[in-house]
This record gives C-alpha cells, structure tokens and sequence, in this order.
C-alpha cells in the first residue's frame, strides 16, 4: 500500500535551502526524489529508529527524520539535512 509524504514546513525549507547551497544540485534532487519514492513505497519498513520514535533515513547526501501513521498512510517528513 501506499503513504502520502507530507513534508512539514521546517523541512520544506531545510530541503529548499540545501539545494541552493550545495554545489552539486543534481544529487540533492536525485537524493529527495529517492526519498520520496521510498516513503512512498514503504515507509513502515524503512529508517532506522531515533530517540524520538521518529526514524531516520539516509540517501546521500541527504538524511531525513519521519515518522509513520500506519492507519493513515502517512510519512510525515520533520527535517531534511545534509549527511555529514
């Protein structure tokens, strides 16, 4: 079954300020639209787990933290950053 991603607006803007500040714009975009596309797919059984309950996905060079509503099939994004 598929979520419906929703990005919060910090994340929106997190995500936004990322591609215009790194160099390499294109894998910013591959990076989000993989994301996405994961979320999409399977959000409940993907990320790794963080001390807020929300989980943590990395796709070079970006890493999100999400979390899931099963019943809603929803992937609700909080933050987007760069992997260090």
């Amino acid at each position: 079954m598929k979520y419906t991603v929703v990005y919060k607006p910090l994340a929106e803007f997190q995500l936004a300020d990322i591609w215009l500040r790194f160099a390499d714009k294109q894998a910013v975009t591959e990076a989000s639209d993989a994301i996405e596309r994961l979320l999409r797919q399977n959000a409940d059984q993907i990320g790794e787990p963080d001390e807020r309950g929300w989980r943590i996905l990395a796709e070079p060079p970006l890493v999100v933290t999400f979390d899931v509503s099963v019943d809603d099939r929803r992937a609700t994004v909080h933050s987007v950053r760069l992997r260090p």
